[in-house]
């Protein structure tokens, strides 16, 4: 998780004898260059003198602008010098962001250990956002141990303090029972919390817990209300979402346009799953005129991205020859990637390609690997009941030693996929 930057500073005025810093001859001569209105050059000078005689809050301000180039040209490695003097001073929100800076590696060497180090001191003085960034920091085991639970605590905390992105983490901790027991309801209420005030991330998750009805009443129109409210700041899981909402008509009028709509302006933030959607709608034309290659193209952009829907419907594509010219091996490349992240019916039809010899040599123990795990992971129904009839067909030509060795690479395959369930993969 991403340490989460924030401008919020407490209003503590600390005094230290430092030594003088020479800059501000230097800092006139650059707010001159940047053409900058007297007033501006005097409000920044002042602020320098201030900085200079050691005074924490300047200090951080003046680290404050340097890193954000307003009214002096930007230069981390300044506004780390700056965030020091004050932090070395115990100043919160300079610790604060000179953690920041080293969680990133800008005006100083990246550092996760004094990332940690700075958001800890900030943290321990009860300043929220490092206590949000301390907590990011122990749920990926940057700099430190993984502690699921000492996130939790440093979460809880800020959480407490009304921070936004802390809410929004405490509520997936307990949706998740990480560091904290699972509860639905709790998550709710932290989703709640962090949705109110605008967060994109808890707006999302609220939604899907009104869609599925967990820790509070399924209300498919409370899900839509979040989901909008998200997919209207341009959020591409929000709209994604939407999309969905639309397609299946769930809390409104069914409506392909809409979806359709929501879709595409996913699709063009780089979303997969609204590219493999789109690509779908014009597949089938659905809400937009029917275009193969508008399909291949938005199949194609998803599954670049590792979608497996967007791998299996290319490989489709290919095979056969619709909005792009028939391939064998693409077919099998695609159908190969999804079958590999556990989509069923990719798995058949990977199987179905290899026992034929298309766009691939023929291989009975790999066609009866993929039938096999197809067979085992499809839902009930045809596809399923065609993947055990190659399965079976299949082992009627093998000899024993292949056998055995299709056996030992399904028993493979299962070790590394335990999660795998029978619902063929498609959304």
């Amino acid at each position: 998780m991403t340490p989460w930057r924030s401008l919020a500073a407490l209003a503590l005025a600390v005094l230290a004898p430092l030594p003088a810093y020479a800059d501000c001859v230097d800092v006139t001569a650059d707010l001159r260059a940047h053409r900058a209105a007297p007033a501006a050059v005097r409000e920044v000078l002042e602020l320098c003198a201030v900085a200079e005689m050691g005074l924490a809050p300047a200090q951080h301000r003046l680290g404050a602008l340097y890193e954000g180039g307003r009214g002096l040209a930007r230069d981390d490695a300044e506004a780390a010098r700056w965030y020091r003097a004050a932090a070395e001073q115990g100043y919160p929100p300079a610790q604060h962001d000179l953690g920041v800076l080293y969680a990133n590696g800008r005006g100083v060497a990246q550092s996760d250990e004094q990332a940690v180090r700075w958001f800890r001191a900030a943290a321990e003085q009860g300043l929220a956002p490092a206590q949000s960034n301390l907590g990011a920091m122990y749920q990926s085991g940057r700099g430190l141990a993984r502690d699921d639970t000492a996130a939790a605590r440093w979460f809880r905390a800020a959480a407490e303090q009304g921070h936004a992105l802390a809410q929004a983490n405490l509520g997936l901790l307990y949706k998740e029972g990480s560091g904290v027991p699972p509860d639905d309801a709790q998550a709710v209420r932290w989703f709640q919390a962090a949705a109110a005030q605008g967060l994109v991330q808890a707006q999302i998750n609220l939604g899907f817990m009104y869609a599925s009805g967990r820790g509070v009443a399924r209300d498919d129109a409370a899900a839509v209300r979040w989901y909008r409210a998200a997919a209207e700041q341009g959020s591409a899981r929000g709209q994604a979402n939407l999309g969905f909402i639309y397609r299946d008509g769930r809390g409104v009028g069914q409506s392909d346009g809409e979806a359709a709509r929501w879709f595409r302006a996913a699709a063009e933030q780089g979303d997969k799953d609204g590219q493999s959607s789109l690509g779908y709608l014009y597949r089938d034309g659905r809400g937009v005129a029917r275009s193969d290659g508008e399909a291949v193209r938005w199949f194609r952009a998803a599954a670049e991205q590792r979608d497996a829907d967007g791998q299996f419907n290319l490989g489709l594509m290919y095979m056969r020859g619709q909005g792009v010219a028939q391939n064998d091996a693409e077919a099998v490349r695609w159908f190969r990637a999804a079958a590999a992240q556990g989509r069923g019916d990719a798995q058949f039809f990977l199987a179905l390609m290899i026992e034929g010899g298309r766009g691939t040599a023929r291989d009975t123990v790999a066609a009866h690997l993929w039938s096999a795990i197809a067979a085992a992971t499809l839902p009930p129904g045809n596809l399923k009941d065609r993947a055990a009839e190659l399965r079976d067909y299949v082992a009627g030509e093998m000899t024993a030693e292949q056998m055995r060795e299709a056996e030992r690479r399904a028993s493979a395959w299962w070790a590394t996929h335990p999660a795998a369930v029978a619902d063929g993969g498609r959304r």
